[in-house]
């Protein structure tokens, strides 16, 4: 018999590099274009520079120059979910979920998609998720789902919440002090009621196609999408089938508890207590690290959770050499994802440095002027599209587009208040999707699904969640302007 070809994909390194290189060339044809007079870093820039062979093959290295901290975190993260695998902890107690669930696994789904999606709205989670992903696929192919069911938990989850952004200091936030800084103030409520609005229509409907995919899933484990491949993958690295029975002890509890403080601990620090006037953290929690909760990094939670993974191996009676071998390989089996994460950085600072995103802005800024609000919202809103797949950093995109798009929107006599929520649902939707997000392919990564898998899953749910918050965004911009 013939043998049946093999399909062969690209792998998210491969796309990630075309990504760098056709941006670069793309530079490179738009050399000396000008756009409207931009301040970068104290200077002031108006043209394009077309990006050298050099800034291209440097721009791994610049990427991970800016990604220094979150990369040391996954290395270190990597360690410590080994130390707690290792002990046995982390498989008996995931057995002991999936037993008690028998029957009721779909509720798993709803119940981490808000807690994700709430803290997405909150203060942006989105790198925080990281370390959820390896938990999360063990315990969802454990309870009979694929893999893809686990990474549209935790993306999803959070994703539509970022969408739904409410008091997201990186995200509406920032672009609230943007406006400020061009002498417009923001109008506070009309942003939290739109920003709910968008966060519990598309946190709903991303439940609903997650809780539908893996039901079917569950019901018959030929209806996945993972290609042959994927499903050997995921049998391979969370695949429960050959691994033995575990006696959920007292030692397992403990480690296991330690295990969900260290993460309360994660969620309670990320927090920006201080944009919200609570002050019961500062100064006492800064003994650790030298920041108080709220102020932390992912500097902080790397030592955080590096002396956590030494207090599981202590009371997993683990030898010195055992501890050693154990966070080392751990932190080897995260370094693809590391990579992943420092290349896709690398293509948004080539962006920046090259001033690509400041001329698309302004030449597509320029097109919308006598639009009508309906044409307005749904240009502006594709414009954030395509921006947010050069700067996927909500918080960077902020800064530098909305003194452009906010003074726009104010002076054709629509609501910057609403060109916010624009701007929040449009970057939260493609930072989906997008591969020049480290937290997009580094997720995908740790679950072992191949970025076109994920784009078949999302083909229908990425059109459905735009159209959705474009109706949305519609509405509230006729009614308020």
């Amino acid at each position: 018999m013939a043998k049946k070809k093999e399909k062969r994909e690209l792998s998210s390194f491969s796309i990630l590099f075309i990504i760098l290189i056709v941006l670069g060339i793309l530079t490179k044809f738009l050399n000396g274009q000008t756009f409207s007079p931009q301040t970068v870093d104290g200077e002031t820039v108006n043209q394009v520079v077309g990006a050298k062979i050099s800034d291209i093959v440097m721009a791994p290295f610049n990427g991970f120059r800016d990604a220094i901290e979150i990369s040391v975190f996954i290395l270190v993260l990597g360690g410590f979910l080994n130390i707690v695998t290792q002990s046995g902890a982390l498989e008996s107690g995931i057995q002991t979920v999936v037993k008690k669930l028998k029957g009721n696994e779909l509720i798993i789904i709803p119940i981490l998609m808000v807690l994700f999606s709430i803290g997405g709205s909150t203060y942006g989670m989105a790198e925080e998720t990281i370390p959820f992903y390896s938990l999360l696929t063990a315990t969802m192919v454990a309870a009979g789902f694929d893999t893809i069911v686990a990474v549209g938990t935790v993306l999803l989850g959070s994703g539509s919440g970022v969408i739904g952004s409410t008091v997201n200091p990186f995200s509406t936030g920032v672009a609230m002090d943007a406006l400020r800084g061009i002498g417009i103030q923001p109008n506070t409520g009309i942003i939290l009621l739109l920003g709910f609005v968008l966060w519990a229509a598309s946190t709903t409907y991303s439940i609903f196609i997650v809780m539908r995919y893996a039901k079917k899933v569950k019901e018959d484990r030929g209806s996945t999408i993972l290609s042959l491949q994927e499903q050997e993958d995921m049998r391979e690295n969370f695949g429960q089938e050959d691994k033995k029975e575990f006696k959920f002890t007292k030692q397992h509890k403990i480690i296991l508890s330690i295990f969900a403080f260290c993460f309360l601990v994660m969620i309670v620090s990320l927090i920006p207590w201080g944009d919200f006037g609570v002050t019961i953290f500062d100064g006492w929690t800064s003994f650790l690290t030298g920041q108080s909760f709220g102020d932390w990094y992912f500097g902080d939670l790397a030592m955080w959770f590096f002396i956590v993974s030494l207090i599981c191996a202590i009371v997993g009676k683990f030898s010195e050499k055992k501890t050693v071998d154990s966070f080392v390989e751990g932190s080897k089996d995260m370094l693809s994802v590391v990579l992943i994460i420092v290349v896709a950085r690398g293509a948004s600072v080539l962006m920046s440095t090259t001033y690509l995103d400041l001329y698309i802005l302004d030449k597509a800024a320029g097109l919308l002027q006598g639009f009508s609000p309906v044409l307005f919202v749904i240009s502006a809103y594709i414009l954030y599209l395509g921006l947010s797949f050069i700067i996927p950093s909500t918080s960077g995109l902020a800064y530098v587009s909305i003194p452009v798009m906010g003074a726009l929107a104010n002076n054709i006599g629509l609501s910057p208040d609403v060109m916010v929520m624009i701007f929040a649902s449009g970057c939260g939707l493609i930072n989906l999707i997008t591969p020049t997000s480290g937290v997009v392919m580094g997720g995908l990564e740790i679950s072992k699904v191949n970025y076109s898998t994920w784009i078949k899953f999302m083909r229908t749910p990425i059109l459905v969640l735009g159209v959705l918050n474009l109706l949305i965004l519609i509405a509230a911009m006729l009614i308020v302007s």
